[in-house]
């Protein structure tokens, strides 16, 4: 069978050109075969707070394609909740980049690695024939590979394909980016305010700078967990949610004397992780937001480059292990991916997901509270600096001693049998 490629990667964000930076590092010889799609031209604009962690940059180090863009150095988080702020800094935690540039500069340094990367293209459906590889048609016209890699976000086509459908776990955001006020916090942090107890969320406050202007990216994040249709293309939720979401904005805007008409709104949507999700089937899969992020926060940048780098090394393994010629079935990734570091952080968010935007959020507000080192910790995971394990035996301790002290308050309010 004739193969127009040895590998096609949909979506032209970080986890699709960070995987074909993966698998270009571990079998070079490959690269030349491989094509990514990107149905935008670059540069194009992509909705996102753009705080990436140091994990981020260092998985890109490692592969030799550090991103240098325009970006503003991050030393901690701060988190203010329903009664009172915390701040944690441990220094040289990440960075606020625009995807924009971001984006645009991986798309050039997979193509100096010998990838054939074609924006503005369009894939419009994929069939799965077995032997005979994957087909995808495309606005460019029909495409075969011997495997095909979903990298492309929320509305991914390749996870449509698989039948595997929306998913539980899903977030709308809503951003702008405005002047700096004379109240903003520091610009070395992230700012958190889950305050408002209604929110199953939080507004954020990043500092960001466009074309060398110092602005403040400022936005609204809510998680939504109703029941989907898995035939759908699109979420069951109903399509005023954004537009309320909008309206809370507006109003956080004003109070910070800022004119809420003049900001320029965008609107997205993101999906968390789902521990069950299938992510392979035959000679397709799925890898970065197709396959699901962090919930909890939203955080995706880094996430996805770890897809991306656990990606091409599993690919470049199946493409070794695979006669020449014949399709590579790539349903390894799924137990490959489910055992991977990434996916027991994403598994651990899950949980306390539904513990913080369910019966305890009040209880975990106030153990991040009372106990500094927690966000602390929190921070240097982010940045993927090593944590002293005093810290996290405090912190682990404190959180214990809250379960006690929660359960034997519950245990004193039950009425005796």
């Amino acid at each position: 069978m004739a193969f127009d490629a040895e590998l096609v990667i949909v979506g032209g964000g970080p986890a699709g050109t960070v995987t074909a930076l993966s698998l270009a590092h571990a079998a070079p010889a490959l690269a030349g075969r491989v094509v990514l799609f990107e149905k935008a031209r670059y540069p194009r604009d992509k909705p996102c707070a753009g705080a990436i962690g140091g994990r981020g940059d260092a998985l890109l180090l490692a592969l030799g394609a550090r991103v240098d863009v325009e970006s503003v150095p991050i030393d901690g988080i701060s988190f203010r909740g329903v009664r009172g702020e915390s701040c944690a800094a441990p220094g040289a935690i990440g960075r606020v980049v625009r995807r924009r540039e971001f984006d645009h500069a991986l798309a050039g340094a997979a193509a100096l690695r010998g990838v054939t990367v074609r924006d503005g293209v369009s894939v419009d459906g994929i069939r799965d024939e077995g032997e005979a590889g994957v087909v995808l048609e495309t606005s460019a016209g029909c495409v075969r590979a011997r495997a095909v890699v979903g990298c492309d976000g929320v509305g991914s086509i390749v996870r449509r394909s698989l039948g595997v459908g929306w998913g539980g776990l899903r977030a709308q955001a809503v951003e702008v980016d405005t002047e700096p006020t004379v109240g903003d916090r520091d610009r070395a942090l992230l700012h958190f305010d889950a305050s408002d107890p209604t929110l199953a969320g939080y507004y954020w406050e990043f500092p960001t700078v466009v074309g060398g202007r110092p602005l403040v990216s400022r936005g609204i994040y809510r998680l939504r967990t109703e029941g989907t249709d898995a035939r759908s293309r699109e979420p069951a939720a109903p399509a005023s949610a954004s537009a309320g979401l909008g309206a809370l904005l507006d109003d956080r805007l004003r109070a910070l004397g800022l004119d809420a008409g003049a900001c320029q709104a965008k609107r997205y949507a993101e999906r968390g992780f789902e521990p069950a999700t299938r992510l392979a089937s035959g000679g397709r899969m799925l890898a970065g937001e197709a396959a699901g992020i962090d919930a909890v926060t939203g955080e995706g940048i880094a996430q996805a480059i770890e897809y991306g780098v656990l990606a091409g090394r599993f690919l470049a393994n199946a493409f070794r292990r695979s006669p020449a010629g014949r399709a590579v079935d790539v349903c390894g990734w799924d137990p490959a991916m489910k055992r991977s570091r990434l996916a027991r952080d994403l598994r651990i968010r899950s949980r306390f997901l539904r513990l913080y935007y369910g019966p305890y959020r009040r209880d975990l507000e106030r153990f991040v509270l009372e106990c500094p080192e927690a966000l602390f910790v929190g921070a240097q995971h982010f940045a993927a600096q090593r944590s002293h394990w005093l810290a996290i035996g405090r912190v682990a301790m404190h959180g214990a001693v809250r379960v006690i002290v929660r359960r034997r308050s519950r245990e004193a309010r039950r009425p005796p049998s």
